[in-house]
């Protein structure tokens, strides 16, 4: 058998129980399973494959049927211009998510020693990113997971940050803390009612409470909003990112806490993502 054969066998039995990439994921783990890269295997799609390899193959695959995430198979993921560490304990990090850190960038001048606040940490993805391009900046990272904290840690020492960065078990409501100049947080934003409608691929893997936003999907956005006012110096921005249909909604709460929305930002499928404001 070669790699060509085998991709379309796996490829048609992903299809088969509607997985959403099928070609893509077969393409992925049979290049993790060979440890080669995914461009080297597919200009050798003739070779011939040895029964191990399929071994390994078919224990990926096999993962990926039962709708695990690719991500959290290899237990990394891509986001910004670092791979970071995951588990099931952390959300996978996303591309739309990036537009946190770019809105934070535009506002942290380069070498000045700015102190910023990252609210549900998570895998630490965002504080990190905005770290490794702001090296003077300094960060605290908050999380009401402990698992959550124990992966963020994990890739700060990956990416050499211990010295600049701190992550805390923390609910934002318990958290005392000085003033920062920018706080940046992707709380959860889906209503409760929703969760059952989300693919099988994050509702049976994605930890639910990074999910769960409450009955009006606003409950943590408005906690953070509320908190960020005391925990903000003036001028300092509030970067936040929020789910479809909730612009207007958010935006009052936001000019309710005496905020001036300062840009609103869409991501590449056209939906508004991302709010920065400037505490007045």
């Amino acid at each position: 058998m070669n790699y060509q054969i085998l991709l379309k066998k796996a490829s048609k039995e992903l299809k088969s129980i509607s997985v959403s990439n099928p070609i893509l994921d077969s393409e992925i783990l049979l290049s993790n399973a060979l440890k080669i890269s995914r461009e080297k295997m597919l200009l050798n799609l003739n070779k011939k494959i040895t029964q191990s390899e399929i071994d390994k193959f078919n224990k990926l695959l096999i993962k990926r049927k039962k709708k695990e995430p690719i991500a959290y198979i290899f237990g990394s993921k891509e986001f910004w211009k670092t791979t970071f560490v995951i588990n099931q304990s952390v959300l996978i990090p996303r591309p739309e998510t990036e537009l946190l850190v770019e809105q934070s960038l535009k506002y942290l001048k380069k070498n000045r020693d700015y102190k910023v606040l990252d609210i549900g940490t998570g895998s630490g993805c965002i504080l990190i990113s905005i770290l490794k391009e702001r090296t003077k900046c300094k960060g605290i990272g908050i999380d009401f997971s402990k698992e959550a904290i124990k992966v963020a840690k994990i890739n700060a020492k990956m990416q050499q940050l211990e010295n600049r960065i701190k992550f805390v078990y923390s609910d934002v409501d318990k958290f005392l803390s000085s003033k920062y100049d920018l706080i940046v947080s992707n709380p959860p934003y889906i209503k409760t009612c929703e969760l059952k409608n989300l693919n099988e691929d994050i509702k049976n893997y994605e930890p639910i409470m990074a999910l769960d936003g409450g009955s009006d999907g606003l409950s943590e956005i408005k906690k953070i909003i509320i908190r960020s006012s005391e925990l903000l110096k003036r001028g300092g921005r509030l970067v936040l990112e929020i789910g479809h249909g909730q612009l207007n909604s958010v935006v009052n709460m936001i000019k309710e806490k005496k905020y001036y929305i300062n840009n609103i930002s869409k991501d590449l499928a056209g939906n508004t993502r991302c709010i920065t404001s400037i505490k007045i």
